[in-house]
């Protein structure tokens, strides 16, 4: 997906969007914030188990929300309608491959990833492979997706912050990169005090404020309007025939095999990240992990079904007030598309304070994100790599030190980086799909499903994914930053293994690599065959149980029934 470069000049701001303060937004937005902090001091935390598992004390139905929340980013919010808005029938990969990618892990991981117990997504690889290194390629991979897809959520903040906040710009700053600094900030800060226990629950919070101010944003944008009278989910299909070939003719925008690779890596990238997965070690038991991406699935779908009237409403509205949406000079910038349900609502001349409730959802989500973000990701680097393998002797309080270090280092940098994002902010996220479908999928389905999966094919595996990831990476995301000219090569390989959509290419080949290499050499102990064989067994476990403890005390010959 190329970008022209105006869209890449972060002092564009949003054509069309009302850049002012405004009070009554400003309080509320305010308000919101203070409240993440009151929570984040209240559920602060002082030991590992709550600062990475919550103290595996969830119940389903919160930890449903913390996943809609958790996964509901800025991307789900706000850059989803914007793809649709941009680029229409192609958008739609990003509502199929992030909804399928759900069943997969209720049916295939959920459970057995619960059963096998860890504090987090590398734990898991380094436990199951007996492996220092396929620990750290994965740590190393979970910190990478962090940074990756926390830039997109910055630049969602921003944008929205714009809209509330004004252009009010901090010294050497424009008005867009100070509310990134100023809404970064809140978010390293709250973090820092509450690890994963309040993280979560702020963001059974945050999903009541996102859900609501998206839906009640849809509906009476759609009935003042006259878009729609009951139902925008179903009736905004009136309006698509009145906004061009470009919103609702398939493959008009982008190839059809784009559509699939996109779609594609989405859904194996879903199954993959490690602030989804670690959802699964936060509750009491696998048949709690189960009901809770259930539920979960459920608070998702409510926004997804409604994204794409969303998206409608704005584009017609922009085309009606602002100009041509799709012209070849002076259509809609991303920067525009990227707050489109914030400008549909403007445009509609809704209250101002109504319009200020819908950018704030825009922020809940994005800080929701983050947080599951940057915990996964501080996770990696104190637990994995400095606990596991710089210091095992070290204690709880020294953990949550380097865990806290590791947030408010992943903030600067993530800050850094969003203050010229490379891409809009559905592209942004998915490049983090792609590098958790190629790298870390294949090691989680593989692990769960297959005993003989050994260390050597996934390092082996993780290597090759890591790989192929990068090339298309560097190919077209890196001379955004640095410049550069496009040859013959580097089109036919955007165009065969796009970065947005290169885990089609890449997770055949890890599941084949490691495959081949664990076939060719030895197969892992018996007693890690054990331990997979008791994460699909029907005994259930108490809380604190873990597949492992129960292979050191009766061997874990339970019979599997998954």
């Amino acid at each position: 997906m190329t970008l022209p470069s105006a869209v890449l000049q972060t002092g564009l701001l949003p054509e069309g969007l009302n850049v002012s303060f405004k009070l009554l937004p400003a309080i509320i937005v305010l308000g919101m914030l203070l409240l993440f902090l009151a929570i984040g001091f209240v559920f602060r935390v002082a030991d590992t188990e709550n600062m990475w598992v919550a103290g595996r004390s969830i119940g389903n139905v919160e930890n449903g929300m913390a996943i809609g929340a958790n996964w509901m980013s800025a991307a789900s919010y706000l850059g989803m309608a914007a793809l649709i808005a941009l680029s229409g029938f192609y958008g739609l990969a990003f509502v199929v491959g992030w909804t399928t990618g759900y069943f997969i892990l209720l049916i295939f991981m959920a459970a057995q990833l619960r059963r096998f117990g860890k504090y987090t997504a590398p734990d898991f690889v380094g436990d199951r492979f007996n492996s220092d290194g396929a620990r750290a390629i994965a740590a190393i991979t979970t910190f990478l997706i962090g940074f990756v897809y926390a830039i997109g959520q910055a630049r969602g903040m921003g944008l929205v912050g714009l809209y509330i906040f004004g252009d009010i710009g901090l010294p050497g700053l424009s008005g867009y990169q100070s509310m990134v600094v100023l809404m970064m900030a809140i978010t390293v800060g709250y973090l820092t005090i509450s690890g994963m226990l309040g993280a979560t629950k702020n963001m059974a919070v945050q999903y009541v404020i996102l859900i609501v101010a998206f839906l009640a944003g849809l509906f009476v944008t759609g009935f003042t309007q006259g878009y729609s009278t009951l139902l925008p989910q179903l009736e905004y299909g009136m309006l698509i025939s009145e906004l061009g070939n470009e919103f609702s003719e398939p493959f008009v925008n982008e190839p059809y095999y784009l559509w699939i690779a996109t779609c594609f890596s989405l859904v194996v990238g879903t199954c993959g990240l490690p602030h989804v997965l670690v959802r699964f070690y936060t509750v009491e038991s696998e048949r709690t992990a189960r009901w809770s991406t259930v539920w979960g699935l459920f608070f998702i779908c409510l926004l997804y079904w409604s994204a794409p009237a969303f998206a409608a409403f704005g584009t017609d509205l922009y085309g009606e007030q602002v100009g041509a949406v799709y012209a070849t000079e002076g259509g809609m910038t991303s920067a525009a598309g990227d707050v489109i349900v914030v400008l549909a609502a403007q445009l509609a001349n809704l209250p101002q304070w109504f319009v200020g409730l819908i950018a704030a959802g825009g922020i809940a989500a994005a800080i929701a994100t983050t947080a599951g973000l940057f915990i996964a990701g501080s996770s990696a680097i104190s637990h994995d790599i400095y606990t596991n393998i710089i210091n095992p002797e070290a204690t709880q309080r020294q953990q949550v030190l380097v865990g806290r270090l590791s947030i408010i280092a992943l903030g600067v940098i993530t800050t850094l980086a969003a203050l010229d994002p490379a891409a809009p902010i559905a592209a942004l996220v998915s490049y983090a799909f792609s590098l958790a479908g190629a790298v870390l999928f294949p090691m989680f389905f593989l692990g769960m499903w297959w005993e003989n999966t050994n260390r050597a094919g996934a390092l082996a595996g993780m290597t090759t994914g890591l790989t192929i990831w990068t090339i298309p990476m560097i190919n077209e995301v890196l001379p955004n930053y640095l410049g550069g000219v496009e040859g013959p090569f580097s089109a036919a390989l955007a165009q065969w293994v796009p970065a947005i959509g290169s885990a089609l290419i890449a997770v055949p080949i890890v599941f084949v690599v490691t495959i081949a290499v664990s076939m060719a050499t030895e197969e892992p102990d018996m007693e890690t065959k054990r331990v997979v064989r008791q994460c699909h067994s029907p005994e259930p476990m108490s809380q604190h149980r873990t597949a492992e403890d129960v292979v050191a005390t009766d061997g874990g010959d339970a019979p599997a029934d998954d």
